[in-house]
């Protein structure tokens, strides 16, 4: 009884408490923030249609606008054009607001490496990256098992790890929530775990789970915005609460002489081209 009477005091002087506390969060000048992640699901399709959104952010808690860029371009040294009329860039164009979207060979993304040039604002941007395989979804079923409480949802997934190579992969497991994994203890074999949803699903429900390739840097990457997100309603692509730096360089003055890194002027976001495997699951 001593117990709740003092938990009782504690609610009362909150409640009669009416001093308002202005609490300093950070804030900083707009950055750029470019979400570039190219999810591959057929790659034996003769051609890939893909799209980067391009925004701007200006503080922690603030809000995330479209912004329209100057010029966006993706170059691959290494494809080798089709015919006269196609070339190793691929131009994208603006179809909504801070949306780009182009079409080129799946060869021109799956093969070498591939840059994506950014102008915005009088700055130029610079990102690379090369073409991360992923595994099929062998199993994916419903379990009745829990870790917290009665009220969470099991859903175990089985896949069967490339053994020629050492793989990172990206798990979506909708609703914005993530997982990342290596296959530095599965390496070439199948490997089964479970996720669980603590809330907000529920039996009717179709849930759709993806599994992407990474490469180490993508996978650091996720897992840092992971961190950082804690299951928020927006997932790890959110406003982080500190700076994630990703791979997107500002090369605004690369080449100039006596020229120095600015450490502080970079866009936010991540370059990356995953292969994706989708399975989907009806909730009982």
């Amino acid at each position: 009884m001593r117990v709740y009477a003092i938990l009782f005091c504690i609610v009362l002087a909150g409640i009669s408490c009416e001093d308002v506390i202005d609490v300093d969060v950070p804030s900083e000048p707009p950055r750029l923030s470019i979400d570039a992640l190219l999810r591959l699901n057929d790659t034996t399709a003769a051609s890939q249609t893909v799209q980067v959104r391009a925004s701007l952010t200006s503080s922690f808690f603030g809000d995330v606008v479209p912004t329209s860029l100057e010029s966006i371009v993706m170059t691959n040294p290494d494809y080798v054009p089709q015919g006269p009329e196609d070339s190793n860039t691929l131009l994208l164009n603006e179809i909504a607001p801070g949306l780009y979207e182009g079409n080129k060979a799946t060869d021109f993304f799956t093969q070498g490496t591939v840059s994506l040039s950014i102008s915005h604002e009088g700055q130029r941007y610079l990102a690379t990256t090369a073409f991360a395989p992923a595994a099929p979804i062998d199993r994916l079923s419903q379990g009745d098992g829990n870790l917290f409480s009665e009220e969470e949802t099991e859903v175990v997934i089985a896949f069967t790890d490339d053994i020629q190579t050492d793989n990172f992969y990206v798990f979506d497991f909708d609703f914005n929530e993530y997982l990342v994994s290596e296959d530095e203890f599965y390496q070439g074999q199948t490997f089964e775990f479970s996720y669980f949803y603590d809330d907000g699903v529920a039996p009717g429900m179709e849930i759709t789970v993806e599994i992407l390739g990474a490469d180490r840097g993508f996978y650091n990457y996720m897992n840092q915005l992971i961190a950082q997100s804690d299951g928020g309603a927006q997932g790890p692509f959110q406003t982080p609460s500190a700076t994630v730096r990703g791979n997107v360089v500002n090369v605004t003055n690369s080449g100039t002489p006596n020229a120095s890194e600015d450490v502080d002027n970079f866009a936010l976001g991540y370059f990356a081209i995953s292969q994706t495997f989708t399975q989907d699951l009806l909730i009982e």
